[in-house]
Parts: C-alpha cells; structure tokens; sequence
C-alpha cells in the first residue's frame, strides 16, 4: 500500500494592501463624493444687490468732491432739458454725456482704491494709472461741456418766458422734476448722515418723502379745481399711509419717517413757488 500523502497547507498570504486615495486639497470636496450643494454661497437678493450699487455712488459722493460737483451740475442740466423743452434726440445726447462723466469718475475712483491696496509706497507704474484714469474723466467732462453748450447756446442766448409757460402748461413736468429732487435730495442726506442702506431704512424716509412730496404736488396742481380740498386731503391720507407702514414695519422711527415727509414736502413747495 503506498503512503497517504497529506496534503501541504500553502502558506497564508496577506490581503493586498488597498490603494491610498489622494488628498483633497484644501477647501476641495473629497474624491468620489458629491459637493456639498448646502455650503454654496446663495446669490444676493435684486434689494440688496440695488442696496450695494447705490452704496458704491453714495461712497464716490462722500469721498470724491468733483463727484459732488458732476452730480449738481447734472441736476441742473436735466433740469434745463426739461424746461427748455429739448428734443428726445437732443435728450438722449445729454444723458448719455452725463453717464460717460458720472462712470468715468466712479472708475477713476476704483482705479485709486485698488492701487492703493496692492501698493504700499510710490510705484510710477501706478502713478501712470492714477494719471490716465484722471485723465478719461477730463476727456468725457470736456465732451460733455461742449454738448451742453451746444444744445443750450441757443436756447439761453435769447432768453423768454418760455420756462414759465411751459411749467405752467404741463405741471406734470414740474412734478416728475421735484420727485426726481426729492430722490436726490434723500440720496445726499442718507450720505451725509450715513445711517441706513439707500432703499431701506436710515435717516430720512425715501418713501415719505416722495409720499409728501406727491401730496404737495397735487395740491399745488389742483388749487384750481373745484373739489381741490377733497383730493388734497386724499392725498394727505395716501402720504401719511405710507408713512405708518414704514414706521409699523420697523424699517424707519418716528424722527426719520418726520424727517423725510418736511424734505419732500419743502422740495416740492419751493421748486412750484420758484418756477410757477
């Protein structure tokens, strides 16, 4: 009989060692997961992205004094635009002279604070920026200067009663122009108090002052209709709504919303008493 031959157990071998995964750089998901979406950055809200852009003029208004002065001198020629009665292709022209100016000096602002950021004493690569930055505005000032005395030479050279009739005719045009005061006028002050954001809250009240100021406007407009106290007094009521819901709601106390009915109610008063 031949020997049983036992069987020989081979030797045990170790599992294969698995795979190291690469690391993940910081800040980066890790490899085979999905992204956590929950941790993305939602976009800004239409109000707060409005708030942020009227907080970047009202930052070159309190910083930048000849924005202080492109801004009046705006005001004034629009101001002219519409009573003068100018053309919408002579309109036109004008608008788009006072944005080249009002957009070359808001640049020419961020050019500065960006430069001033990134370095910290002299670089005459920076001064050439700062330099030619200054010197678009001067160009689109210059332009629009020459525009304005083309459109107007004409127009204030031989001066009439042309802006009186012309109010008078048409008082809705005095209307839109002392509500776009209004705005500005509430724009500069909340730039000057620094409190709030443009469209929410802060000293004064924008909706109370446009509120009051509608409400001047028509009763001014009205002082010859029949039934002027009743409108009046509807307006009043309508105003002084919308005043209540912005003191009710929290946006603005008691002093702020007061502060922007007086503003818009003294623009509107003084712009129909001085032009009518």
């Amino acid at each position: 009989m031949s020997a049983r031959r036992t069987p020989t157990r081979s030797p045990a071998t170790a599992p294969a060692p698995e795979r190291e995964r690469p690391e993940a750089a910081p800040g980066e998901p890790e490899l085979g997961l999905a992204p956590d979406v929950s941790t993305k950055k939602r976009p800004h809200s239409l109000l707060k992205s409005f708030n942020y852009a009227i907080e970047g003029v009202i930052h070159v208004l309190r910083r930048e004094r000849n924005m202080r002065v492109h801004f009046a001198l705006a005001t004034v020629i629009l101001v002219l635009a519409f009573a003068y009665d100018v053309t919408k292709v002579e309109l036109m022209i004008l608008l788009v002279a006072i944005s080249f100016v009002l957009i070359a000096e808001m640049v020419n602002t961020a050019v500065e604070e960006m430069i001033d950021v990134a370095t910290t004493g002299y670089d005459p690569r920076a001064k050439i920026a700062k330099d030619v930055a200054a010197g678009a505005v001067l160009v689109a000032s210059v332009v629009a200067a020459t525009i304005g005395y083309l459109v107007f030479v004409d127009r204030i050279r031989s001066p009439t009663y042309h802006l009186v009739n012309e109010v008078r005719a048409i008082p809705a045009n005095l209307t839109i122009i002392a509500l776009a005061l209004t705005v500005i006028a509430v724009i500069a002050v909340k730039a000057i108090s620094g409190r709030g954001t443009p469209l929410s809250g802060g000293l004064p009240s924008g909706h109370a002052a446009l509120a009051f100021g509608g409400w001047m406007a028509i009763t001014l407009v009205a002082a010859d209709f029949q039934h002027r106290v009743l409108i009046s007094t509807l307006g009043f009521l309508m105003a002084f709504l919308v005043a209540q819901t912005r003191v009710e709601s929290g946006i603005h106390t008691t002093l702020e919303v007061t502060v922007g009915a007086v503003l818009g109610t003294l623009v509107t008063l003084v712009l129909f008493q001085t032009l009518t």
